[in-house]
């Protein structure tokens, strides 16, 4: 079961979380932990009061005009090799990780508090994070937890009980066979309608099934062995193991072959197929939708969306095609997937070993308390976030974000007004959209009501599993309803900001907004080119070219000229060719059909917090230099320094085949050297790697 965040447009500046910004991005459960950024103390953060920014941060060998990530941040990635536990380290990380040190005292604070008044939030978050912590407890019971639903599966006869199964798996979070949730109506934004999308996969994504090079055969070879050993963990001996796995292989590589690509699913026009009933029992005849509805508690399951009708075209074949001890063995093996983390060591390090060493890098696991505060922030953001936000986030940074906001907005507006490719007709369509953007700052006017998910110190897995059947009931009881327009789709402690065309809003938790990305010691070039790019970037993906396929009410729908929409198309097509031509390692280049929609978000996003902030300096003296640097190399060094990071080759691999975000040292170089702002800041000339060719560069506002 998946949530309307998960399942349709969902564009965030960075991925670490569960959340894959992109449509049709599977939450790939292991990816939680992959890219968890709440490590290390941040000390190595500076905040001085007089800029802001440490030059000590910088590389003053390398050339600006040449290479300005290197130049910006050498001297951090010199200090800074990546921790242990980590596939990846950077100025995200040591955000979030001061983040979860607050989360920390906040956690153990409220488990000590034996006087919490029962089932209120206090007693909730304590009792999560203290049954995670609870090593010894946890040994102890060893596969009781999973001991009822291995059981059912072990009593499937028959279709009837497979499928009822799926449905009891589906409830507890157990992704098998495809997933099914509520998002709003594509078309009709106001509603919350069912959703069916492929799924069914352990690995990332369906390209490791596909991709026929050595590296993808490699890692297909490691996973048999993985799933083998969890199976064998698990009480089977070694060879029915083995064959066990091949079986699991089989069924997901057929899953995989009938599912669409990354690329295929950002287009939202590739995912919307709106269906009664009637047309979905055409579609899956062989699977009985209506008492699988009736079995997830949705009684009136209305019209649904059928992310890729293709995917469940094939799906009905295998469920008759294939045996169903096959499809025993694929159910035990996603239980044991997705409730590993709540088992015995034994299950949590062979997890680890594939999912985080093999795919990512990773040398070692996470301390468990950063492991058991990212599961309480997953399970109970809002309960721990409401606490959050009253010791860490005063009712001051909410209003200067706000301001920071307008600013940003306006100028864009003004951009909008003198655009020289777009027609009159089509600026006032985007006027509008703009105008119209909600404006989420800090934390949500309602918070979340956890009163009916039971959280109890007797067990992780019992926790997590009621966590996940509260999450999938709050989803599917929105269905046939208005849409909650209030709803946030990150936790306020979240080091993250997105944006949701289908609400046509823009999001900015509190944890981002913080040093690095804003400062109030910093001047204010710091801050335009750090949290105003970013606010930037989140404005700039309502016209990016997935976004900008809806209006201002959150519907899938074309409000652009035929001209403009030509126009807007090849200057995507520049962003595309330039960003498939970045090489991450040998042989490996960027994915430009994949991280066209986050890159133009971080040039539209740059080139309208530059020309915010050369407004805010109209009627006012020249801001002196800081350092050296004039206030417009400031801005630069502002976003520039936002980026630094580490990457382990392994976990660059994953990222290039999976996330719609380039990685970070080409977030800085792509968008900077389409600027003729930035190379006359640095004084950069014609020939100079960071500038661009007139006829190459790339421009959209």
């Amino acid at each position: 079961m998946m949530s309307v965040r998960s399942m349709t447009a969902f564009a965030c500046l960075f991925v670490f979380t569960v959340i894959l910004c992109a449509f049709g991005g599977a939450s790939w459960r292991s990816s939680a932990r992959a890219t968890d950024t709440s490590v290390r103390p941040a000390d190595t953060i500076v905040a001085d009061d007089n800029h802001g920014f440490d030059v000590s941060n910088m590389d003053p060998t390398a050339s600006a005009c040449n290479n300005f990530f290197q130049y910006a941040n050498g001297g951090w990635i010199a200090r800074n090799p990546i921790p242990a536990a980590y596939p990846s380290w950077g100025r995200f990380n040591e955000l979030a990780d001061k983040n979860q040190e607050q989360l920390r005292d906040i956690l153990e604070n409220a488990g000590k508090n034996t006087r919490a008044t029962e089932r209120s939030n206090e007693q909730k978050i304590g009792d999560y994070y203290a049954s995670c912590m609870d090593e010894t407890g946890i040994e102890a019971a060893g596969l009781k937890p999973l001991a009822d639903e291995l059981k059912a599966i072990d009593a499937i006869k028959d279709q009837s009980t497979l499928q009822s199964e799926v449905a009891r798996l589906h409830m507890q979070g157990v992704r098998v066979m495809f997933r099914f949730g509520s998002a709003q109506d594509f078309k009709q934004s106001t509603q919350v309608i069912g959703q069916l999308f492929q799924g069914g996969l352990a690995l990332p994504d369906r390209d490791y099934y596909t991709k026929t090079d050595d590296k993808s055969r490699d890692i297909r070879d490691k996973y048999l062995l993985h799933v083998a050993a969890m199976l064998e963990l698990a009480g089977a001996d070694s060879a029915t193991a083995r064959g066990n796995a091949e079986k699991v292989m089989a069924i997901e590589t057929k899953l995989a072959e009938a599912s669409m690509t990354r690329v295929q699913t950002r287009n939202p026009d590739n995912i919307y197929h709106k269906t009664t009933l009637a047309e979905l029992n055409g579609l899956a005849p062989n699977f009985i939708w209506s008492t699988y509805f009736k079995n997830i508690g949705l009684a009136n399951a209305g019209s649904i969306n059928v992310g890729q009708p293709d995917f469940v075209k094939a799906l009905n074949t295998q469920l008759t095609e294939i045996p169903l001890d096959q499809w025993k063995t694929y159910l035990r093996w996603h239980l044991l997937n997705a409730r590993a983390r709540a088992l015995p060591r034994k299950f949590v390090e062979e997890d680890f070993d594939f999912n985080n060493r093999i795919l990512t890098g990773t040398k070692e696991p996470l301390p468990r308390w950063k492991r058991c505060v990212a599961a309480t922030d997953n399970a109970l953001g809002e309960a721990l976030g409401q606490v959050y936000v009253q010791k860490h986030f005063p009712p001051t940074a909410k209003a200067r974000a706000m301001q920071m906001v307008q600013n940003l907005i306006s100028a864009l507006r003004d951009d909008l007004a003198t655009l020289s490719w777009m027609d009159d007709t089509t600026r006032k369509r985007a006027t509008a959209k703009l105008e119209a953007f909600t404006r989420k700052i800090g934390y949500p006017d309602q918070w979340r009501d956890y009163a009916t998910l039971k959280v109890s110190r007797n067990s992780y897995a019992e926790n997590l599993a009621n966590a996940q059947r509260f999450e999938t009931n709050r989803q599917l009881t929105k269905i046939a309803k208005p849409v909650n327009r209030g709803e946030w789709g990150m936790s306020p402690p979240t080091v993250n900001a997105y944006y949701n065309p289908s609400l046509n809003e823009i999001v900015f938790p509190a944890g981002i907004l913080q040093p690095p990305f804003y400062d109030p010691a910093a001047d204010d070039a710091i801050n335009y080119g750090g949290i105003g790019a970013v606010i930037g970037h989140e404005m700039s993906h309502g016209f990016d070219d997935s976004g900008a396929k809806f209006d201002a009410e959150g519907n899938l729908a074309n409000w652009w000229s035929d001209a403009d929409l030509k126009s807007f198309k090849e200057r995507a097509q520049c962003v595309i060719d330039q960003f498939s031509g970045f090489e991450v390692q040998p042989g490996l280049h960027q994915n430009g059909n994949l991280v066209v929609g986050e890159s133009i978000g971080d040039l539209g996003g740059l080139t309208i917090a530059y020309a915010a902030f050369k407004k805010s300096l109209e009627g006012k003296p020249r801001p002196a230099e800081i350092d050296g640097f004039t206030p417009e190399q400031r801005f630069f060094l502002g976003w520039a320094q936002v980026w630094a990071q580490n990457l382990r080759p392994e976990y660059e691999r994953l990222l290039v085949n999976t996330d719609p975000h380039p990685v970070g040292r080409f977030r800085v170089i792509g968008p900077l050297s389409n600027m003729p702002a930035f190379a006359e800041a640095y004084q950069c000339k014609a020939g100079d790697a960071m500038v661009r060719p007139p006829e190459k560069r790339c421009q959209i506002w």
